[in-house]
């Protein structure tokens, strides 16, 4: 017997998480704990709290960074969601056209999920008539792979 359910498992999935170096700034949190509760208490609990601070801020960073995926036929950007028959042809974009595409090419009327540290973004026009957003601005580090992943959607 065939299995007849539709595949929904992510053709693409992606954590937009914090670059090394914020999380290395972030992390340097703990010690400055740490020097706040050593008059207070031992050099032993003062070390133990900063390291715990490092770690939760760390974790936390992490934790609530977005997500970029496609599954089945959904694009995910974030808590937004689309179907990807309403979108039309992505174009994946790195370097100065990146660039040019976040800042004056941005479009006002469109949805964006734009991360700082992230390079790469994939721009994808929604041709639905009854969205008022016109276009999809999302930030990826690996944009071909995205735009890929989108027009095999599609289809």
């Amino acid at each position: 017997m065939q299995n007849i359910a539709p595949d929904t498992r992510p053709r693409y999935r992606e954590r937009l998480s914090p670059s090394l170096w914020l999380l290395v700034t972030v992390a340097l949190a703990g010690p400055m704990v740490s020097l706040i509760f050593i008059p207070l208490a031992s050099a032993t609990f003062a070390l133990i709290i900063g390291a715990a601070v490092s770690a939760l801020l760390v974790i936390g960073l992490v934790s609530v960074a977005p997500l970029v995926s496609v599954e089945g036929e959904v694009l995910r950007a974030g808590r937004a969601h689309i179907a990807c028959r309403h979108l039309g042809e992505p174009v994946p974009l790195t370097g100065d056209e990146a660039r040019q595409a976040r800042g004056p090419a941005l479009p006002a009327r469109g949805w964006h999920m734009i991360r700082g540290g992230i390079d790469g973004i994939v721009v994808v026009p929604n041709l639905d008539v009854d969205d008022p957003v016109d276009t999809w601005t999302i930030s990826t580090r690996t944009p071909d792979r995205l735009a890929a992943a989108i027009r095999r959607a599609k289809d």
